[in-house]
């Protein structure tokens, strides 16, 4: 599908994400994985999508990047309406973001930058979720049994809480997993397009 941007370029994924390697591998998108660790704070003063584009083009700030190369970096977080939940530290803190998030609408931000040497684009997804209202047992027992660790917002929409969960949704569901997939396949689209 790729064939000219591929002709020109090798593609290069910067996250340890399995979900998100998978994706790539799924759009059929030959890749490399290389990891930086960077330090993902923010201003304070950044809110909701200001956050996920400040963080991804952080994370493709610590690249050096050869002229025949295209970078992927991505930052998602759930935005509560008033503050952003990345990924909980503790069994304590992911049961307390659920808590958080349960009865209520929330929003799923992700953000992609894709960064030549040349030339960098960048844009950001938001789909609203809806969830039902959790019992204590429902929280206990999926961050027991599953991997909310190392999910935005302590949970995966394709695992048990969100198959009794999401009473909702408004825009992306893999954007919900972690990369909305249709804006990727978009801003590759067009550097093929420019190149």
């Amino acid at each position: 599908m790729f064939q000219r941007l591929l002709s020109q370029y090798n593609i290069i994924l910067a996250s340890k994400s399995p979900r998100r390697q998978q994706f790539l591998k799924d759009l059929s998108i030959p890749h490399t994985i290389k990891i930086k660790e960077v330090d993902e704070s923010y201003p304070s003063n950044l809110k909701a999508g200001f956050i996920t584009e400040y963080i991804a083009k952080k994370k493709a700030s610590a690249f050096e990047i050869s002229p025949n190369e295209i970078l992927i970096t991505s930052d998602t977080i759930v935005w509560d309406g008033k503050k952003a939940l990345g990924k909980p530290k503790s069994k304590k803190e992911a049961i307390a973001m659920l808590r958080d998030l349960s009865g209520k609408k929330h929003e799923t931000i992700s953000s992609i930058c894709i960064t030549g040497q040349q030339f960098q684009k960048l844009d950001t997804c938001t789909t609203k979720v809806w969830f039902k209202n959790f019992t204590e047992e429902e929280l206990t027992y999926y961050v027991e049994n599953y991997k909310p660790m190392d999910k935005a917002g302590a949970y995966g929409i394709q695992e048990w809480i969100g198959m009794i969960g999401v009473e909702k949704m408004e825009g992306s569901f893999y954007n919900v997993m972690g990369l909305p997939t249709h804006l990727l396949y978009k801003l590759l689209k067009e550097v093929e397009n420019e190149s």
